[in-house]
């Protein structure tokens, strides 16, 4: 799944930013979501075979604090990345003869900048919590990668750190998911008092990778969250399972879902295995 991931997320960044036509609005996001897939399966799995292949679970506490600033800022930078693609279609669609003179590229620019300025200052707080805890309980973690269970193990009782976890869930994911559905409520609104079918068709395609995508990274984040909050009837192990799920799945499925679905990706993807097995043939 991670070599998938690897793969997929740099091929399409690869096509992206090397084919000029493909520099639009809605995949210039496209390849913002692909970096933010990188970073945080790229985080979280590496260290998570280290432990399943050769049982390397140590870590330093400076590295710990890393790998959980890296993974929450990739995951919070990508619900941001969400709801950008969310305003592109609704741009596009509903008001498409403005939709060049709103997205720019130095509006798309200042998008990407806001993306990673809100990212660091939701967690940046985090971090600096967890470095004045002291430690004299265990250093053992329940987990593969480092993530807000840290503070768990800490001799400090900190229940500021518990509803700055919920205060982030809701303002960041829960703020992020609501606009997201407005925002599709207003374009299936639009669609549907087209009057061509086959107009209502096209853009419901359209916006079909992106839902796909959506659905695919809030349902397996939410379901994690709140099993994590809640649900200490669930066994640890199936906890750790929904966790490292929720870094593996969504990265490795996205460029999978705009490749098929997005004819201008697709078209380019096969030229670039076509002219990899014409030099393959050559040289051999």
């Amino acid at each position: 799944m991670y070599s998938v991931t690897l793969f997929g997320n740099s091929l399409l960044l690869f096509i992206i930013l090397t084919e000029r036509s493909l520099h639009e609005p809605m995949y210039l996001f496209v390849s913002m979501l692909a970096a933010a897939d990188l970073l945080l399966s790229t985080m979280a799995v590496p260290k998570m075979l280290a432990v399943f292949w050769f049982r390397a679970g140590e870590i330093s506490f400076a590295a710990c604090l890393t790998q959980m600033f890296f993974i929450h800022v990739s995951f919070i930078a990508e619900s941001a990345i969400l709801l950008a693609m969310a305003f592109d279609r609704y741009i596009a669609i509903c008001d498409p003869l403005r939709y060049t003179i709103i997205l720019t590229k130095s509006v798309i620019g200042k998008m990407g900048l806001a993306v990673v300025t809100r990212s660091f200052c939701f967690i940046f707080p985090v971090i600096f919590v967890l470095k004045q805890l002291n430690f004299c309980r265990t250093n053992l973690l329940p987990h593969t990668y480092c993530d807000m269970a840290i503070a768990r193990v800490a001799c400090n009782d900190v229940p500021v750190r518990v509803w700055y976890g919920v205060a982030v869930a809701i303002l960041v994911i829960g703020l992020d998911a609501v606009l997201i559905a407005v925002s599709y409520g207003l374009i299936l609104r639009a669609v549907f008092m087209l009057h061509s079918k086959d107009a209502r068709l096209k853009s419901l395609r359209t916006c079909s990778s992106h839902l796909c995508v959506m659905l695919m990274f809030y349902i397996s984040s939410v379901f994690s969250y709140f099993a994590h909050r809640f649900g200490h009837i669930i066994p640890s192990y199936s906890l750790i399972l929904l966790a490292n799920l929720y870094v593996l799945i969504p990265p490795m499925l996205n460029p999978i879902v705009y490749g098929v679905t997005r004819k201008e990706i697709l078209k380019w993807v096969i030229n670039v295995f076509h002219q990899w097995c014409r030099r393959s043939s050559v040289l051999s």
